[in-house]
Formats: structure tokens, sequence, C-alpha cells
């Protein structure tokens, strides 16, 4: 898991906003969680390569998806 952390500001409908947090909530995850494994898998669609920060260089991400 990354020991930094950046804040990134999304905004949505409030309907959706509410509708995702629910389903989050009977799943549950946060979604910080949810929106943080969504954008591992885009970087990994699209063939990016990253390093977790605070991570030691050459030290492989481990854990899911």
């Amino acid at each position: 898991m990354e020991t930094k952390t950046a804040r990134l500001t999304v905004l949505l409908d409030p309907a959706k906003k509410s509708a995702f947090e629910q389903l989050c909530a009977s799943l549950d995850v946060t979604p910080s969680q949810v929106v943080r494994q969504l954008i591992r898998q885009y970087l990994r669609q699209h063939g990016v390569e990253w390093q977790p920060s605070g991570r030691p260089d050459g030290e492989a991400e481990k854990g899911v998806g």
C-alpha cells in the first residue's frame, strides 16, 4: 500500500454520488478504495507502469488489483 497520499477532487452529480456511496456501503468498501482500484485497473489497461510512493525501488506492488 502507498505510504504517501495526494488528493484528487472529482465533481459528480449529487444523485450519482449518493448512489455510489450507498453501493460502496452495501459492499463494505469505501468510495476511496473503489476509486483507487479503478485507477489501478485503468493504468494497467493502458499499459502504464508506476511505482507506489514511499516504496523502496525495486519492491513490487503486492495485493489485490
